[in-house]
């Protein structure tokens, strides 16, 4: 097996009659190869067969896809993008521009053509887009020796066959089949004898976020995508949904880290869009933590009386900030999942108090032993006289912070889903500066009450 080292040694010395090996590699290797050489991309696509290079050019990022398809001969490229699932080949073109989309479309056969053209019809990130009209059809009325002829003669230009889908007289999917169904019956055994009507379709407008979740919850290699009339247009197969999922995973946890999804792998993106991504949420942020420092100035006073408290405030902040970070990447990740949902919303709130109080007594603990050990070991900083009223604060505040932080950490995704927004958007960090600044007021205000009369 070739090595990414020996391809480039091959294309690099024009070792001609050892050009047969590089149709042997997997589609993998080819585009981990393309990815990382761009120098010799359109070199190997060049001598690659049709059927391999088809195999691999939809594991090829974007940018290389664009850059391969104009740098190759026209009938070489012709040739790659008509023998393009159709899926894979509407992947490519809806990222062109028109001007280029209308270029490339020329070089395609009229019958790809048209299939093209329908596809990229569809609204940009619905089902449509995702879905290809290459699928095996068979009517009820056929015997299990008709299917198996069937597949014989169609199967190989189908790019799945784990289900066949049978269709009414208009089109109308009624039902789907297990191919292995066709083999362990009679052959002269009917396919109305084996339906039992029960299937599971997509629709066509339907998000293609929402084929992940169908995915998820069926065990299925491909689905049935039909219009609002039942009409069978086309499948979608499993590759293409978990492509679509990394995909969606990747740029949710880009976003719960406190950033913009990036549009493209990191090795590749330019340091100026990165920084771009990265700017408009630091600078959110920062302007955010800003507050804190005005509620600090709001508690001077009691800050100048008590100097001890401002020991006190990074522990107490980061506290709530990472109870309110945990709670807020638990529950996007387990809306994600559809394990929750804003009818959800009291069972919730209930579970994060419970959970917050327990987590700040926890806390509350070790911050008050931490305020004794100290003082009775005589470890500086000493905390004066007062030391139990200073133990005391950290261990009430601990506990009103870390609840605070798990209940308005757990609470914002879902109050954004419900107005439309992507809860991804109440990223860790978002959580953690809100935390911050409303821990402040919770800690010092617990401080005046146990404090007020003795430090204050």
């Amino acid at each position: 097996m070739l090595g990414l080292n020996d391809i480039k040694n091959l294309l690099q010395h024009n070792k001609i009659t050892e050009f047969v090996k590089l149709n042997k590699l997997t589609p993998r290797d080819i585009a981990d190869f393309t990815n990382r050489h761009s120098r010799w991309a359109v070199k190997l696509f060049q001598h690659l067969d049709t059927k391999s290079a088809a195999r691999a050019f939809k594991f090829v990022r974007k940018k290389k896809q664009e850059i391969i398809i104009k740098s190759l001969p026209e009938e070489k490229a012709a040739q790659l993008l008509n023998a393009l699932q159709p899926d894979d080949r509407t992947a490519f073109l809806s990222l062109l521009p028109g001007n280029a989309v209308k270029e490339l479309l020329k070089v395609l056969t009229p019958e790809t053509r048209a299939e093209t053209l329908k596809l990229l019809g569809y609204e940009e990130g619905s089902v449509g887009r995702l879905m290809t009209p290459d699928y095996l059809s068979i009517k009820a009325s056929d015997t299990c020796q008709d299917v198996l002829n069937k597949i014989r003669k169609l199967g190989q230009a189908t790019e799945n066959l784990n289900f066949l889908f049978i269709l009414d007289e208009k089109g109308v999917l009624i039902d789907d089949i297990n191919i292995k169904d066709f083999l362990v019956h009679d052959p002269g055994a009917h396919v109305a004898d084996l339906m039992d009507h029960q299937f599971i379709a997509l629709n066509v407008n339907d998000a293609q976020t929402a084929a992940i979740k169908v995915f998820r919850n069926n065990s299925r290699f491909a689905l049935p995508v039909t219009d609002d009339n039942g009409v069978l247009l086309g499948i979608v197969t499993l590759d293409d949904v978990l492509r679509l999922a990394e995909k969606e995973d990747t740029r949710e946890m880009q976003k719960i880290g406190g950033s913009e999804a990036l549009d493209e792998p990191y090795n590749t993106i330019s340091l100026p869009r990165l920084i771009r991504k990265r700017a408009g949420w630091l600078i959110i942020l920062f302007l955010g933590e800003m507050l804190t420092a005005t509620a600090m100035g709001h508690y001077e006073k009691e800050i100048s009386k008590a100097v001890v408290l401002a020991l006190f405030i990074p522990l107490i902040i980061s506290s709530g900030g990472n109870s309110g970070s945990q709670a807020s990447s638990i529950i996007i990740r387990a809306m994600a999942l559809g394990e929750v949902g804003f009818r959800d919303w009291w069972r919730v709130v209930r579970r994060e108090i419970a959970s917050g109080f327990i987590l700040g007594i926890i806390l509350g603990v070790v911050g008050f032993l931490r305020v004794l050990i100290w003082q009775k070991l005589g470890i500086q900083p000493s905390y004066g006289e007062e030391w139990f009223l200073v133990a005391g604060t950290v261990f009430f505040a601990l506990i009103g912070v870390v609840m605070w932080g798990t209940l308005s950490g757990s609470m914002l995704p879902l109050v954004l889903k419900r107005c439309g927004a992507d809860p991804a958007a109440s990223s860790a960090p978002f959580v953690a500066t809100l935390v911050d600044v409303t821990g402040l007021v919770i800690y010092f205000s617990v401080a005046y009450i146990i404090m007020h009369g003795k430090l204050l």
